[in-house]
């Protein structure tokens, strides 16, 4: 892989896993954007009921950010073997919530049609992680 597909590999999928880790900072803060309230939230993020309280996202936000850091320092050459296996570990993750995507859109793992959750991992969740798990496994590859 050139070095100019790398560069843009890394700071795509870096800036989704950012955008991801900021947003779980802000829903820390209390805040439902863009759902009216935590269980409408839950619901359309999740497709059931959970808490969204600090010990939650929290660490979620603590992953994904530093995902963000290893892809995007992989893509550029730095952190050697840890950022290379991080970026390894981001698409795997994403390669996973892809493909149990891909079982809820197909109804063999249960997601009821019509719900926010169903709209969004159709169109949203699932396509965003095979993409960007497919890029981050081609940057794990890379030396």
């Amino acid at each position: 892989m050139n070095t100019t597909t790398r560069l843009r590999l890394g700071r795509a999928t870096a800036a989704l896993l950012a955008a991801d880790g900021l947003l779980h900072l802000y829903w820390a803060t209390g805040a439902t954007w863009p759902a009216a309230d935590e269980r409408a939230l839950s619901l359309a993020v999740l497709g059931l009921e959970t808490s969204f309280a600090p010990p939650v996202v929290l660490p979620l936000a603590a992953a994904t950010l530093t995902g963000a850091a290893a892809v995007l320092a992989h893509s550029r050459g730095r952190g050697g073997r840890v950022s290379r296996a991080v970026t390894g570990a981001v698409a795997a993750g994403m390669a996973v919530r892809g493909l149990a995507g891909l079982g809820w859109a197909a109804g063999v793992l249960d997601s009821p049609s019509g719900s926010p959750f169903y709209v969004l991992n159709l169109a949203v969740y699932t396509p965003a992680c095979l993409v960007f798990g497919w890029a981050a496994a081609r940057l794990a590859r890379t030396a």
